[in-house]
């Protein structure tokens, strides 16, 4: 079984997120990177993943994403800062 993945990035200020989903997390920070992704995060330069979450099915993560999606910034935050409290750039491999 593959896993899948939500996860959050954002840019040098930590201002504005991206929630995305995804069953290849290098691959697509690779796309993000080369601003290949989305043009929402090639606009606002949102490269640096500060969080994600591992999940065994792919509807899970789905359903997470929109979760997630609904929040408002803060709750968002105070989220990420649960396992990254000083939001620097996570490295995955």
């Amino acid at each position: 079984m593959e896993s899948s993945y939500i996860y959050i990035l954002t840019n040098k200020y930590r201002t504005t997120f991206y929630i995305g989903v995804t069953g290849n997390l290098s691959k697509r920070l690779e796309e993000h990177h080369d601003e290949k992704a989305s043009v929402f995060t090639k606009k606002y330069n949102l490269k640096d993943l500060i969080y994600f979450e591992v999940f065994s099915d792919i509807n899970q993560a789905i359903a997470r994403e929109k979760q997630l999606k609904n929040w408002h910034k803060e709750w968002k935050l105070n989220l990420i800062k649960t396992i990254n409290p000083t939001l620097k750039t996570l490295e995955y491999q």
